[in-house]
């Protein structure tokens, strides 16, 4: 009887331990078939960009074939035909333009969540002067014109590449991210947890990153699964108007800006269909898995 009893109260307990929040997040993915598919899409397609690009010599990628430019669908060998420089759209443009734009997204979104959290955290927190000056800075940059300045910056800066590109983007892109979470920390600022950790002599750095980050963890994530897709959105558009990555580096914005040519659209749609679908899936994709995440993040709440 008394065994009985031990092993009932041990079960009790372990039903009552929550689950785990990997074990949220992939159980409300593969709730969701929508969310599944495009969780799967999204592995395929690093899989064959990232996976891909290690088996390409970059070296030669864009190395021009003038002879077969212009290959249409299946056309000597090349699946999805070529560039006007003979170059094959699939193995040398697609995959490696697939992944140098996923990789700046990530960059960016790296960039700006950890500027945007820091200044968030510290504005939030602290309040009162200390926020209304971050605030204020914060206000001055998100009122400049993106877009022309980047433009401009692109083209007077010396030795320009992808690391620089990341980098102008994410000196905009910041201020959303620290918007966003300031308004978490102003509601969690006051709650009993913090207050708990101030009267036992908890220093503010400790209160910051060790009480109130760890609670805002889901929301971290959710923003920044959704924030790569937005950033990719960013380096293709400036790539597509001829402001983005070098011209010796191929990008999605690089195929995609073939369509600015009425010749292009109607009589070679191989050369820029491929990688406007491509962009389309990556974005869509991303998008349900970020929904996902946060019917994860609200589930989470609900059983803690």
């Amino acid at each position: 009887m008394a065994l009985f009893t031990v092993g009932k109260k041990k079960q009790d307990d372990r039903a009552q331990i929550p689950p785990s929040a990997l074990k949220i997040t992939f159980r409300e993915i593969f709730k969701s078939k929508a969310a599944t598919i495009a969780f799967c899409t999204i592995v395929v397609i690093l899989l064959l960009t990232f996976g891909g690009s290690l088996f390409l010599d970059s070296s030669k990628v864009t190395e021009m074939h003038i002879l077969e430019s212009y290959a249409g669908w299946g056309q000597n060998g090349h699946l999805l035909g070529t560039d006007d420089g003979g170059r094959d759209i699939i193995l040398n443009l697609l995959i490696m333009g697939g992944r140098n734009s996923i990789m700046i997204g990530l960059l960016v979104t790296l960039f700006c969540e950890l500027v945007g959290l820091i200044v968030g955290l510290v504005a939030g927190y602290y309040g009162g002067t200390t926020d209304s000056i971050i605030m204020r800075i914060v206000d001055f940059v998100q009122i400049l014109p993106q877009m022309p300045i980047l433009i401009v910056l692109v083209t007077v800066l010396p030795n320009y590449n992808a690391m620089t590109l990341v980098l102008l983007i994410s000196m905009f892109g910041w201020t959303g991210e620290a918007r966003y979470y300031r308004s978490f920390i102003l509601s969690q600022r006051e709650r009993d947890y913090v207050l708990a950790s101030k009267t036992s002599g908890s220093s503010n750095t400790k209160i910051m990153f060790r009480e109130i980050l760890p609670n805002i963890a889901s929301m971290i994530i959710i923003d920044v699964v959704l924030s790569v897709s937005g950033n990719i959105g960013i380096e293709t558009a400036l790539s597509f108007i001829g402001y983005g990555l070098p011209n010796k580096i191929p990008s999605l914005g690089t195929l995609i800006g073939f369509a600015n040519d009425p010749v292009n659209i109607i009589d070679r749609p191989w050369l820029w269909l491929p990688a406007t679908v491509l962009l389309l899936v990556i974005c869509l994709s991303i998008n349900y898995v970020g929904q996902a995440l946060q019917k994860a993040g609200d589930a989470r709440q609900r059983e803690n």
